[in-house]
């Protein structure tokens, strides 16, 4: 009998990122798709699941039929409901969301309804967390149905009990951390923390010899706090109310000693922000980071202002760009850079 085969969704422009962490976790091949990679066997769908640059792992199956309506002929809709009963045995659903374009058409409302009963949930198109996704197949003819392993997303982090309007997607800032890089000796800086995505996800990795998150909003700051006690790393993070254009801040943060690992997801001056403020605000915020960097330190920074920061980045004489990315993230493809700090 063939192994099963798995879609591991990945942010889009960040492939060769999470590939790099797919491989130190044990998934042996993985063959490159569009939005993610194809593995093939339970245990390489498990490891991949714990990657943290993973948005989600979906049970794929192709079906060499002409249209949807053909996935309602008696075979395939047994192989069908096994393949779908098989995922709802492993955790609890509270009902069944098929995505497809067309999704309420008679056909997959059809489908939708015959799914959800086999396994003893309801039709669910607006919440339900047993996710179905149908799709014409990429690599032949026929269409694909993919079928998601867990009530959430991966990168729906258990931890996440308090939100902040322009939150980092929580894989997005795992691949921002992968960027960064620092062992267990490195002092870890997330300027700008918001929530604290970025600074909980990387004390998740491991041991560090600093980990600290600032932000000039204490309702954020309280807020990163709240999410670093859920996911059990509030004693190793230190929490700061600063503002990174205030140098009396800056010189008091760096006090104790420079950094050799940072990252700050910038404001992107729509969800929070302004644009005619962050002309004002990158240019201090390269200078803040620079002042607080070791030589040779690694700074990765996301914005959408992409032509700002392009600018900005080119009109310096701290940073070199040694790693530019664009990657997917809710509807945007705000641009990605790893910086090196000239020493």
């Amino acid at each position: 009998m063939p192994a099963e085969r798995y879609f591991v969704e990945v942010p889009g422009g960040a492939e060769v990122v999470a590939l790099a962490e797919l491989k130190r976790r044990g998934v042996g091949r993985a063959v490159g798709v569009p939005g993610g990679f194809i593995v093939e066997g339970r245990g390489a769908a498990a490891r991949a699941a714990a990657a943290r640059t993973v948005l989600a792992v979906y049970l794929t199956l192709t079906f060499d039929v002409p249209r949807p309506k053909a996935l309602l002929g008696d075979a395939t809709l047994r192989r069908l409901i096994g393949a779908v009963r098989g995922v709802g045995a492993g955790a609890r659903f509270s009902g069944l969301r098929l995505s497809a374009a067309g999704a309420d058409s008679a056909t997959f409302q059809r489908l939708a309804a015959q799914l959800a009963a086999a396994v003893g949930v309801e039709p669910d198109p607006a919440d339900g967390d047993l996710l179905v996704r149908v799709r014409p197949a990429a690599a032949a003819s026929g269409w694909e149905v993919l079928v998601r392993l867990s009530p959430r997303p991966a990168s729906a982090r258990t931890w996440r009990v308090c939100n902040r309007p322009g939150g980092l997607n929580a894989a997005v800032g795992a691949v921002m951390n992968e960027l960064v890089g620092g062992g267990d000796g490195s002092a870890y800086l997330n300027l700008m923390c918001g929530s604290g995505t970025l600074l909980i996800e990387r004390a998740l990795l491991g041991p560090a010899a600093r980990l600290v998150g600032f932000d000039l909003d204490p309702e954020a700051v309280a807020c990163a706090g709240r999410n670093a006690a859920a996911a059990g790393v509030a004693g190793r993070c230190e929490l700061l109310v600063g503002d990174v254009t205030d140098d009396r801040f800056v010189t008091l943060l760096g006090a104790a000693g420079g950094f050799d690992a940072l990252a700050v997801d910038a404001p992107w001056g729509d969800a929070v922000g302004a644009h005619a403020a962050n002309r004002r605000l990158y240019p201090r915020l390269l200078e803040a980071a620079a002042r607080l960097a070791t030589p040779g330190a690694t700074l990765c920074l996301l914005s959408h202002e992409v032509k700002l920061t392009r600018q900005v980045v080119a009109g310096q004489s701290a940073w070199t760009v040694a790693r530019e990315l664009q990657v997917a993230h809710g509807g945007h493809n705000p641009l990605l850079l790893a910086l090196t700090r000239r020493t």
